[in-house]
């Protein structure tokens, strides 16, 4: 019994010294294989710096580019009406008759009277060339001569003040065929057929706005006009729909208002529009995109590349020439289109990290993590 005590030790010792070797070959093999594992792929953009140019986003309203308040310009008695509300008219187009039955009286009586006057001229023009025959013999006084020749030249007067007459009751008449000034579309009438109507009334009988071309009207502040002067910036508006939709057209700056409003501060800036299937229309509500700066050198950095942490920094990943990532805080300013402008924190030609991201935020380090990068293009 006592030779087989001994056995039975060594046995189990050589067993315990074998699971310990190969516990401890196990670890270096993963420890090993851990740090063999190859480096995280990530997508990589490099920085390029481009002249940019900044645009303020603004309110602004739409007015017609024309506008003709329809009023009368004789009094008299509505007959007819000549155009179907909220249509589209052309300048010259009958809108309103007014009864021209007391115009045409007028007109008669002013041509008759007309008739008068020229035929008093015509006998007071014979009686002057008599007298100066006349006188030439020494059969009438000087006197007599003189006063032939002045009544010529009165009944003479007489004719063109009847000439005149005659024009302004036939204008008159023709007061009582409204007509459309401009081209464009009419509103509602306020006045229907049988109505009275007084020359020049405050209340105009309809409004015709021309939709097409169209102004947006921009209040900017007065501090930025001096920037808007560079003349390399483009004279281009786009605009919003009040429901954020993009109006397809694109307009042109004609003019910055000479005066400052002094309640707000602002000047006016009026863009043209074509407008040409009048979805603006005038009194509508529109935000326009203005240009306001023009930016050398600058920096647009990818969206993807810009993460916000918890603590309020706004950090990217940069690839080195090592093929390594580090993160590091930088300073945007703006949005521009799906990328950010850059403030501060990169250069041009580095390499930011854009799609991957996750795997080198899990490492939770500041610490350079080898990467391979690939070029992607955005």
């Amino acid at each position: 019994m006592s030779r087989i005590f001994p056995r039975r030790g060594f046995l189990v010792a050589a067993s315990t010294l074998v699971l310990t070797l190969t516990g401890c070959s196990d670890e270096q093999g993963g420890a090993s294989q851990a740090m063999q594992m190859p480096p995280t792929a990530v997508g990589v953009v490099t920085l390029n710096s481009e002249t940019l140019e900044l645009k303020d986003t603004l309110p602004a309203r739409v007015s017609a580019f024309r506008t003709a308040e329809i009023r009368p310009q004789v009094s008299g008695i509505i007959l007819k009406r000549f155009f179907a509300e909220g249509a589209t008219v052309n300048a010259g187009d009958k809108l309103y008759q007014i009864d021209p039955t007391l115009y045409e009286a007028d007109l008669a009586s002013a041509e008759a009277q007309l008739a008068v006057a020229e035929a008093n001229a015509y006998t007071a023009s014979l009686k002057a060339k008599r007298y100066k025959e006349l006188s030439k013999k020494s059969a009438i006084s000087a006197q007599e001569v003189d006063d032939s020749d002045a009544a010529a030249k009165q009944a003479a007067a007489q004719v063109k003040a009847a000439q005149a007459a005659v024009r302004a009751a036939r204008i008159n008449l023709s007061y009582t065929e409204i007509t459309a000034p401009i081209s464009g579309v009419i509103s509602r009438s306020t006045i229907t057929e049988g109505a009275l109507v007084s020359a020049q009334q405050a209340t105009p009988l309809t409004i015709i706005r021309q939709l097409s071309p169209v102004y947006v009207d921009v209040k900017r502040p007065a501090a930025s006009l001096l920037s808007m002067k560079n003349p390399d910036l483009s004279r281009e508006v786009t605009v919003e729909l009040d429901d954020g939709t993009p109006f397809a057209e694109t307009g042109t700056l004609q003019f910055a208002d000479v005066s400052v409003d002094e309640g707000t501060g602002t000047i006016n800036l009026r863009a043209l529009f074509d407008n040409k299937d009048a979805t603006l229309l005038p009194g509508m509500f529109v935000r326009a995109k203005v240009p306001s700066t023009l930016v050398n050198d600058a920096i647009l950095v990818p969206q993807q590349a810009v993460m916000r942490q918890a603590t309020g920094e706004t950090i990217a990943w940069v690839v080195g020439t090592d093929s390594s990532a580090q993160m590091r805080n930088i300073v945007v300013t703006r949005a521009i289109g799906d990328k950010w402008l850059l403030q501060a924190g990169l250069e041009v030609g580095e390499r930011v990290v854009v799609s991957g991201i996750q795997k080198l935020q899990m490492a939770r380090t500041r610490d350079p993590i080898p990467v391979a990068p690939e070029e992607t293009e955005l």
